[in-house]
């Protein structure tokens, strides 16, 4: 790899303020800017109700019905749907207009669930854009990001342009496939908003593997020197690799495990500070009894924001004792949600698929080595950008196409690197539509 030419002082800091004042000065555009509200439903009556029940045939549909019993902030009612059956699926439905192609719309709404399992894929929010005669223009876009909210109501929201021919947008409110489940809606809105802001971010994964290291401490000075050559690169977030306190030597995990935070984390969030980036490391970790196989993620001021411990522990793992861990978590950066993985984790697509469902947009993953196939799958699979940081085989940034945007190949101090903009409208195809969105409304995990 041609390495980048060491900046001035401070130069390095440039990409990251730029990328700050962007932001800050899109976010006060964006508060300024006159929107065009479309529609603002709260509070629903029987007696005076838009909202039409909706299923593709009627046999299956749920039973719909306005609850004037029920509403997210205790005024008027909300709209209601119960299944009775296995079969049934679909809820409500309103089409709005005054939609203009190529102009961007924010959808919001609210919805509380009882007796819905998985309710990723059975509770579902979708804009279907329509020309003027009612016909489909492009495709669906299926409402994803979700947050929780106070009394067991969750806030369902997107952000999506109108495609080329749309003058109408059907809106639906949909639930299905759970007998005895109810779903109700409330406070739905639609309007035009401006595009969203770019967010770039420069990834990298180190390319290092150290021999004859003498102890954990000796390794992890000769990754600090590497992390200060990567830092040339001006990157927002660098992926270090698996095992960083034992490779170069025959210590084992038990040997060297200790705790989070502690005196590994702590030199390494110097460095993380040194160069205003984010690190994620990886290496073993002790807590009472138990010794995990633990990555860690460093923000630019040193701080630990959180960890995670390796799910997937191969046999050789479990044979030296090493525990393994139980949860998939996503973590707020200043550019967006990332995720963790390591190593064994990419045998299998449920800690990939978890991470994306919970709205990770980037997975950084440390790891010795594995199969590049899998690697490009988890990618695909998904709809990410996956950054592998590997000793046995090149470290690599992959896209949610699966296509390989950097690598680094000399495991003597390379690193790759690549920008990405993190607001581009996710890879979309001409019959499929939107698949980050798609995807996890179609996702299966009652199958496992």
């Amino acid at each position: 790899m041609t390495r980048t030419p060491a900046p001035r002082a401070l130069l390095w800091l440039l990409p990251s303020l730029l990328a700050f004042l962007l932001l800050a000065g899109s976010a006060v555009s964006v508060e300024n800017a006159t929107s065009k509200t479309l529609l603002s439903d709260a509070g629903f009556s029987p007696d005076n109700c838009a909202w039409q029940p909706t299923a593709a045939r009627e046999e299956i549909r749920p039973a719909c019905a306005v609850d004037a019993a029920v509403s997210r902030t205790g005024a008027n009612g909300s709209l209601r749907s119960t299944c009775r059956t296995a079969v049934e699926y679909g809820g409500w439905t309103r089409t709005v207009p005054g939609i203009a192609s190529g102009k961007w719309y924010r959808f919001d709404a609210y919805y509380r669930a009882k007796n819905v399992r998985d309710e990723s894929r059975c509770v579902v929010a979708r804009l279907d854009w329509q020309r003027s005669d009612g016909d489909r223009a492009g495709q669906p876009d299926y409402v994803y990001h979700v947050e929780g909210t106070a009394g067991g109501w969750k806030h369902v929201w997107t952000l999506a342009p109108a495609p080329s021919g749309a003058h109408l947008v059907r809106l639906e409110l949909l639930m299905g496939w759970r007998p005895g489940g109810t779903v109700w809606w409330d406070d739905i809105s639609l309007a035009e908003t401006p595009p969203p802001a770019p967010r770039v971010v420069r990834l990298a994964a180190l390319h290092f593997r150290p021999h004859g290291t003498h102890s954990g401490e000796d390794a992890i000075a000769r990754f600090c020197a590497q992390i200060d050559r990567a830092a040339e690169s001006r990157p927002d977030i660098i992926c270090l690799p698996e095992a960083m306190t034992t490779i170069g030597s025959d210590r084992s995990q038990e040997d060297v495990a200790e705790p989070i935070p502690g005196p590994t984390s702590a030199r390494l969030a110097e460095k993380a500070k040194q160069h205003h980036c984010y690190l994620v490391a990886c290496y073993p970790e002790r807590e009472g009894k138990a010794i995990y196989n633990t990555a860690v993620l460093l923000d630019r001021v040193g701080k630990l924001v959180g960890k995670y411990r390796k799910a997937y522990v191969p046999r050789e793992e479990i044979e030296a004792g090493v525990t393994p861990g139980d949860e998939c978590p996503v973590f707020d950066t200043d550019f967006g949600k990332v995720g963790m993985m390591i190593c064994w984790d990419v045998q299998h697509p449920e800690p990939a698929q978890r991470l994306a469902l919970k709205g990770a947009e980037v997975i950084l993953m440390p790891i010795w080595a594995g199969d590049p196939t899998l690697t490009k799958a988890r990618a695909i699979e998904n709809h990410v950008y996956l950054v592998s940081c590997e000793y046995d085989n090149p470290s690599r940034i992959i896209d949610p196409e699966g296509r390989i945007l950097a690598e680094a190949t000399d495991d003597m101090g390379t690193v790759a690197v690549a920008a990405v903009d993190l607001s581009r409208r996710p890879y979309c195809t001409e019959w499929l539509g939107d698949m980050r969105a798609r995807l996890p409304k179609e996702h299966r995990e009652d199958l496992r």
